[in-house]
């Protein structure tokens, strides 16, 4: 900020000791160095506000973003199912049966006949699909 040399420090504590005198120079010297410590303070308390706020407004950006995410994924997701229900129900409709029912009515049926080997039950051929 400021740039100031060794030997301007030197010539201003000189000048300091003529004009205010040797009694009251450290008394002077302790109350700039007072205040200079309350004015560093001061500045960097301002500043730190500074950068709360700064940082609170990107968290408000953010949550705002975040919010508009989820609000356009909430809407995909019900685009979504919707159309799955349509997909559903147009699968539904035609399984409907096309023939009237017809009513059962029994019937005699002779007895089989029993095979020489027993059937063993049907095992459905399991098949391996890639996995993406």
């Amino acid at each position: 900020m400021f740039e100031i040399g060794f030997s301007e420090i030197v010539v201003i504590m000189v000048v300091a000791l003529i004009v205010i005198g040797p009694e009251r120079l450290p008394k002077v010297a302790r109350t700039l160095g007072l205040l200079w410590g309350r004015a560093q303070r001061y500045v960097n308390g301002v500043r730190a506000d500074i950068e709360r706020d700064m940082q609170l407004e990107e968290l408000r950006q953010l949550k705002s973003k975040i919010e508009q995410e989820a609000l356009s994924a909430e809407q995909a997701a019900k685009q979504t199912v919707q159309t799955l229900e349509q997909h559903v129900q147009s699968l539904a409709e035609p399984a409907a049966p096309a023939a009237p029912v017809v009513e059962n009515k029994l019937k005699s049926v002779p007895a089989a006949i029993p095979d020489s080997k027993p059937k063993q039950p049907s095992v459905p051929i399991q098949q391996q699909f890639p996995i993406d």
